[in-house]
């Protein structure tokens, strides 16, 4: 008897552990993977319904309600919902009707009383987390993306549990209040207003958006039904110029979308507010898009590249309400297919819109750059890449997703053809509408209309990371061509071949000649050129088609400005570029080529490009001597160039923007001065408030001994009030005393003060200037140090750009040791973070490496 009751005494102790350790298992911070994969079976038609009432004075809280509705089928674990805010915010919970005492417990709130299988309806008062609501002394709004939502109400904060929303707010009488549902009705409450709204479509938890504040707003029906804009611009000339083509180019792509996808619009309506200093370009929130201000608002001063990029950022964002909101990734590890695919629809829907314009040509300086940029570091990573939690998705993004994966899009489609493309994503929008979907969902469609190998193909283009290296071999006989050989290996040492086709042009006296190339292994013979005659140079890519680093012989640099083809010509700077950060022709031989580039290039996104390319090799690859030889030479000739009557006005910009990052001579300071006083007027260029103003902190950078007078002017003149609390708040960086900026930098500690990350970048790119960084090279370990706090606190660009602006504007020895002190400190420092560290820093390993 005795023994029996041991047995089963050790029995209950078994079965309870068995019983109790897969729920501590599944609790952890963040969002863990087998919690995600466990609540989605867990729960189904979900509702939020909010209430959010919001006061006058943005340092009181925000009382809110949530009253959950939800069918549970699996009681084996707790429910678990996510709230990543202090444990004091939560005031009730109820359980159907029940109190329950409140059990928060990393990051979760932890549900176990008077659960049932089948309806649920769970209610908690909060205030709400303000960890992502961005506010503002008279406006607010929500950027939840990818695991926020969780840090401003409780929710089940992972893509593939989609919710509908039922949202009142109650808001300041003179504010305006925009979701992602319509406005139902609205009610005098006191001295405030509640709006409460219409129950949403379904949509994934960092979809979920509101914006309220002090905003104008317009209404137009620009073909399929009305759309608001909530604004808070004050320059009448930008309001006007802008007003029609934002209205336009979202019904363009409207009608793209539908016509390409065969499926009508998806949701109940689509509005949008532009917002002063926000993170990012913009963000696609189902019905309600946000975007920065400075991005879609320009007027007649615009470069043809500026109205092109504004109109493609319009075209991105409207292309996520078919991919990314309405089929949206399962899981963030996916993240790069609403991204890929809202590029990749953006490029093609500009077209029309712009038909004086290469699209060929600008598909490439809008992508080429920012994928090769991150793809030659070793911070590297792959298009798609591991998650095991979600708390860690924000360092997934970057130049891979954004620029690389509609280059590898791209050769998806020319692999299968364009038609059998447009019918497989047609499958894939229909087949998964609404729901939730992975890459391997789309190879598997795709797979079905081709006669390629779609799996083998995507593992070297989507799953593993880098770019090849091509290199060539030929021979010659009596004058022509007898063997063309081009060879691939990958830029990191290892084995992955990449199957791809471009261009090869053959340069004559008087001729040219462009040959297909297909590489699927390792080398492949060029047929075609064998017998033709020994061609002067060699210009590969021209069709600007491939990816990786090109061949390039420093006698083919005389060569590329004369390239007739715009594409051609523009690739070749772009390999130019390339072949000089990897030190196979010297920085100052490719400065030479952009110098020759910037005078003599008429096609005005060429010249941007190779503005931009000037200015960066200056700053970042000559030493400092090359640039005291160099600068002065360099700002009289573009000085020359800029007071002449023959070029159009956006090549007048784009020059006087050159001309402006290197004029910090004493002759430049006072000629850029006299142009910011309006003493100087410059032929044909257009220059707006916002130019004044940079010019004005420029002329504080290079210390003009009437900095300060000119600083106060130039707040004088700022009218809008949010351009003024910029301003204000940039000040100390620009200071000319080195302690006031020591002072703000070592503020940047406490995360309130790095609110507005859009400021905190510019504050940064002036504090660490390479015309500053004696001063400001004491400040790289605090900045080194605040990076994991940065990822926690910080929107998903922010620790990139925060590294970009410090340490990513360095060359010297010092400064990499400050870097490769800072990685054997912190072995443990998490690899995608680490991987932002390594790219930010690339330019830096490279010139204390080839110096």
């Amino acid at each position: 008897m005795k023994n029996n009751i041991v047995f089963f005494l050790v029995s209950v102790i078994l079965v309870a552990a068995c019983d109790s350790s897969p729920k501590v298992d599944l609790l952890a911070e963040g969002i863990p993977l087998k919690m995600a994969k466990y609540r989605v079976n867990q729960v189904s038609n979900v509702v939020y319904t909010l209430s959010f009432d919001i006061p006058s004075e943005k340092e009181e809280p925000i009382p809110s309600r949530l009253k959950l509705n939800l069918d549970v089928h699996d009681l084996s674990q707790p429910l678990y919902l996510d709230f990543n805010a202090n444990a004091s915010l939560l005031k009730t919970v109820q359980v159907n009707g029940e109190a329950q005492e409140i059990n928060h417990s990393k990051e979760h709130i932890i549900i176990t009383d008077n659960l049932k299988e089948g309806p649920n309806t769970i209610e908690i008062s909060f205030d709400a987390g303000e960890l992502s609501l961005n506010r503002n002394d008279d406006f607010l709004y929500t950027l939840l993306v990818p695991d926020r939502a969780s840090t401003l109400f409780p929710c089940f904060d992972q893509p593939n549990i989609k919710a509908r929303y039922i949202l009142d707010v109650t808001a300041p009488s003179e504010w305006k209040v925009l979701s992602g549902a319509s406005l139902a009705e609205s009610a005098k409450k006191g001295d405030k207003v509640q709006h409460s709204f219409d129950e949403s479509d379904p949509m994934s938890t960092y979809l979920f958006s509101m914006v309220a504040g002090k905003f104008e707003s317009v209404t137009e029906n620009p073909g399929l039904f009305d759309m608001t804009l909530l604004y808070r611009e004050t320059d009448s000339a930008k309001i006007d110029y802008s007003l029609p083509n934002i209205f336009d180019i979202h019904q363009r792509s409207i009608d793209f979308l539908k016509d390409y996808t065969r499926y009508e619009f998806p949701f109940q309506k689509l509005d949008f507010a532009a917002i002063p200093g926000f993170q990012y370009g913009g963000m696609e929130h189902v019905g309600a898009i946000q975007y920065r201000q400075s991005s879609i608002f320009l007027d007649e001063s615009a470069t043809e590249r500026q109205r092109m990029g504004s109109a493609k950022l319009i075209a991105h964002e409207a292309s996520h309400m078919w991919f990314g909101d309405m089929v949206t990734m399962d899981w963030f590890n996916d993240v790069w297919m609403k991204e890929v695919f809202a590029n990749f629809m953006a490029d093609k829907i500009i077209n029309p819109a712009f038909p004086d314009i290469n699209h060929n040509l600008q598909f490439m300086i809008s992508h080429y750059r920012g994928a090769y940029g991150e793809d030659r570091t070793r911070g590297t990573n792959p298009i798609r890449q591991r998650l095991d939690n979600l708390k860690n998705a924000g360092s997934l993004y970057g130049g891979i997703i954004y620029n690389k994966a509609p280059i590898m899009m791209r050769q998806l489609e020319a692999a299968i053809g364009e038609k059998a493309f447009r019918e497989g994503i047609r499958e894939y929008i229909s087949t998964y509408a609404y729901g939730n979907a992975t890459w391997n969902d789309l190879v598997n469609i795709l797979d079905e209309k081709s006669t390629k190998d779609l799996k083998k193909w995507s593992e070297v283009w989507v799953n593993q990371s880098g770019r090849p290296i091509l290199t060539d071999e030929i021979s010659y006989e009596n004058g022509k061509i007898k063997s063309f050989t081009i060879s691939q290996h990958a830029e990191d040492g290892s084995d992955k071949l990449w199957p791809q086709s471009f261009e090869v042009t053959l340069v004559y006296p008087d001729s040219i000649r462009t040959l297909p190339v297909h590489i699927a292994g390792s080398s492949v013979d060029v047929q075609l050129a064998v017998g033709l005659p020994a061609p002067i140079s060699i210009i590969y890519n021209s069709n600007a088609f491939g990816y990786g680093m090109f061949p390039l012989n420093v006698s083919d640099l005389v060569v590329i400005p004369q390239i007739k083809d715009e594409v051609a010509r523009g690739y070749a700077y772009v390999n130019t570029y390339e072949n000089a950060v990897s030190g196979n022709i010297s920085p100052l031989q490719s400065f030479d080529l952009f110098r020759g580039g910037v005078l003599n290039e008429e096609n005005e996104l060429v010249h941007g490009m190779v503005c931009d390319q000037a200015s960066a090799i200056f700053w970042n690859f000559l030493s400092e001597e090359q640039r005291e030889g160099k600068q002065s030479f360099m700002e009289d000739l573009l000085w020359k160039e800029l007071i002449k009557r023959d070029y159009g006005p956006n090549i007048k910009k784009n020059l006087f923007g050159l001309w402006k990052d290197l004029a910090y001579s004493e002759k430049g300071k006072e000629r850029l001065y006299r142009i910011w006083k309006k003493a100087i007027e410059i032929p044909d260029l257009r220059l707006n408030q916002d130019d004044y103003t940079n010019m004005a902190m420029s002329l504080a950078l290079y210390q003009h001994d009437q900095a300060e007078t000119i600083l106060e002017k130039a707040k004088a003149a700022l009218k809008n009030p949010d351009k003024v609390k910029r301003f204000e708040y940039l000040l100390p960086a620009l200071s000319s005393d080195g302690t006031v900026r020591d002072t703000f930098f070592e503020s940047l500690k406490d995360p309130k003060n790095r609110e507005k990350e859009s400021w905190v970048v510019t504050a940064c790119s002036y504090i660490h200037h390479p015309l500053r960084q004696q001063t400001a090279i004491k400040h790289l370990p605090l900045a080194l140090d605040l990076l994991e706090e940065i990822q926690k606190t910080g929107d998903i660009f922010f620790p990139k750009r925060w590294l970009t602006a410090t340490v990513g504007q360095y060359q010297s020895m010092e400064a990499y040791q400050i870097v490769e002190d800072y990685l054997k400190e912190h072995p443990e420092l998490q690899p995608s973070l680490k991987g932002k560290l390594l790219q930010a820093s690339d330019d830096l390993y490279r010139f204390v490496n080839q110096g």
